[in-house]
């Protein structure tokens, strides 16, 4: 597969439809490992994090898969004469991967959220996609003991895909720190998605989607992002330094 390197970590230069395409494709085929496709959705934020945890940048150089799930990632890549065709966030995976279940089923188990988040999410994918068997689930307030029997039981069920919805970069290292017992076939972190899917949370509307500002939505109807968004001018400038030299 081919990638654009931005700051060190390789991004896929794959469409959705394509990204989708090869999910669906490790969804369908027999289990051949016992480890799971990690897929990781990166943004500007988590490029700039890898830069300065050692421990995520050796998830990141783990990772099956990359993709650019940020505007400025796509940008980036411009900027060093590469081309990445669009951003592949994980929640347009999430839903794609969703709808093409009433031709391609698979099984399903559902971490993280709140639990009324989690059981609501959970309850929609079952009633509007009828394709997929959601074999599991667990809200994301686990420790211990509790971790220890959420492991245990997505490694029996092995559930085809399994979704981590602990907020980057929590959900890969999870999914990263699991890895040897988790016997899923792909696993990924969707952010807030079961907060989009319950309900909870609205998402940009279209035109702000097209528009490559659904970052700006998000500040403006939840204003105490504002210090996470300090990173994009960091990530651009560092981006444009490494170039020039």
């Amino acid at each position: 597969m081919d990638s654009v390197k931005i700051l060190g970590v390789p991004f896929s230069t794959m469409t959705l439809p394509d990204t989708v395409k090869l999910i669906q494709d490790k969804l369908a085929v027999e289990r051949s490992s016992s480890r799971p496709f990690h897929l990781i959705t990166a943004n500007p934020e988590i490029v700039m994090a890898a830069m300065q945890q050692p421990e995520l940048r050796q998830i990141v150089e783990a990772a099956d898969l990359i993709t650019p799930d940020g505007i400025g990632v796509v940008l980036a890549a411009k900027w060093q004469g590469a081309h990445i065709p669009e951003r592949v966030t994980g929640y347009d995976m999430l839903i794609r991967l969703l709808e093409g279940a009433s031709s391609r089923g698979f099984s399903l188990y559902v971490v993280g959220a709140d639990e009324e988040t989690n059981a609501k999410a959970a309850a929609i994918i079952k009633d509007k996609y009828p394709g997929v068997d959601i074999v599991g689930r667990h809200n994301g307030y686990f420790k211990g003991e509790q971790e220890a029997a959420l492991v245990a039981d997505i490694e029996r069920k092995q559930p085809d895909l399994l979704i981590v919805a602990l907020g980057a970069p929590n959900a890969e290292k999870w999914i990263y720190k699991h890895k040897s017992r988790l016997k899923a076939k792909v696993a990924f972190g969707v952010g807030g998605s079961l907060d989009v899917i319950a309900g909870k949370v609205k998402r940009a509307p279209v035109i702000w989607q097209k528009l490559n500002v659904e970052w700006l939505y998000r500040l403006l109807k939840q204003p105490s992002r504002w210090r996470r968004q300090l990173v994009l001018p960091k990530f651009a400038l560092t981006v444009l330094t490494t170039k020039r030299r």
